[in-house]
């Protein structure tokens, strides 16, 4: 591929052509036959964008505001592992490109960096990703270290009670990397000898009772603003609402888990719809054009979080292909602003795109 990627897919070549095979499956593979991971990018495809023409766009504002924090543009980066496994300098690279894009990092709880580490090396609006292992007291004293080390929100991952059967990492015998925020709190050792060592450090420490009364629990912990990420149904979005979180993400953690769940796209208006605007809503997944954060905006979304581009950009070129990820995706989606006729983030309207499941318009 000659010169510079024009856009994130190229990315993605690129890291295939860098990373070992091992981690390049880590980082790209999904669960089982792998349906909902297509899906979640097939799925914006059928939505279109109704434009709108002889609107002022001679200005285009894409900046707006997530849990209080002002951003450039509603694009975040989502919470993935071992960032080291795609460049040496793993998630402190990734964070300073989250500053340089004045956006909002999810560091996640597998990270190779330390949450001390990511916090003292830039100046990036921080939240945590969050397990809930069977050990309570670790899970506790991950979120106090946050909350003094100036994270914002706990960002906490309700759909894996179990790990989902992700067959490349079995074949591959996947290793895991030190996962530094466990340094004497306990070992994250684990043999690999029958399949994937991050299976196998999943299910010897991931707490399969968490459920519903466990956010009183972790409330009880932290003064943070806690947002559930995981919901994919009406049902579960009310009720996270019922129990008083403060924003939900709509996620099915990268079609990694239970395959041939919905892609979060096609979920979307659901959870909005039963949220009503009590609280926040974000998406992740899928997210390849700045017209896909476009649509998710649209069907209600506040903003989206990124996280395989942002992987590939680091593999690629490192802090710098971070940023570059990030700005072409603003780059489309103010291309797209324009074009469709929204001069500012709040222009944007369920009015903008049209659904397969949208009445044909001469019904309306």
């Amino acid at each position: 591929m000659a010169g510079e990627p024009v856009n994130v897919n190229e990315y993605e070549k690129l890291a295939r052509k860098i990373l070992p095979k091992m981690f390049y499956d880590f980082f790209s593979g999904g669960a089982d036959d792998q349906y909902t991971l297509r899906e979640n990018i097939e799925a914006f495809s059928r939505i279109t964008i109704r434009p709108r023409i002889l609107i002022d766009v001679s200005h285009i504002d894409m900046s707006t505001t997530i849990m209080g924090h002002k951003i450039s543009a509603p694009i975040m980066i989502a919470p993935t592992a071992m960032h080291k496994l795609a460049h040496p300098d793993g998630e402190i690279a990734t964070a300073k490109a989250a500053a340089a894009c004045k956006t909002i990092m999810v560091l996640s709880l597998m990270s190779t960096c330390t949450i001390e580490e990511v916090a003292s090396c830039c100046n990036a609006v921080r939240f945590l990703q969050l397990y809930v292992f069977k050990k309570r007291e670790i899970s506790a004293c991950l979120v106090e270290r946050a909350e003094r080390h100036g994270y914002k929100a706990i960002v906490l991952t309700v759909d894996t009670p179990r790990l989902g059967r992700r067959e490349a990492d079995i074949k591959n015998k996947m290793i895991s990397l030190q996962l530094k925020n466990f340094d004497g709190l306990m070992s994250t050792e684990v043999s690999n000898d029958e399949g994937s060592g991050v299976e196998a450090f999943a299910s010897r420490m991931h707490d399969s009772s968490l459920c519903w009364k466990d956010i009183r629990w972790l409330r009880s912990i932290t003064k943070l603003p806690i947002l559930i990420k995981g919901i994919l149904t009406r049902e579960d979005a009310t009720k996270a609402v019922e129990v008083g979180v403060d924003g939900i993400l709509v996620s099915n953690h990268g079609a990694r888990q239970l395959d041939f769940t919905p892609a979060t796209i096609s979920a979307l208006e659901e959870v909005v719809s039963a949220v009503g605007g009590k609280v926040p809503v974000l998406l992740d997944g899928g997210v390849r054009r700045g017209t896909d954060v476009f649509k998710a905006l649209a069907l209600g979304a506040q903003g989206v979080l990124v996280g395989r581009p942002v992987i590939y950009g680091l593999a690629a070129k490192g802090e710098y292909g971070v940023k570059r990820v990030v700005s072409m995706l603003k780059d489309e989606l103010e291309l797209t602003m324009a074009l469709a006729g929204c001069p500012s983030i709040k222009d944007i309207t369920r009015n903008h795109v049209k659904t397969r499941h949208d009445r044909p318009l001469s019904m309306l």
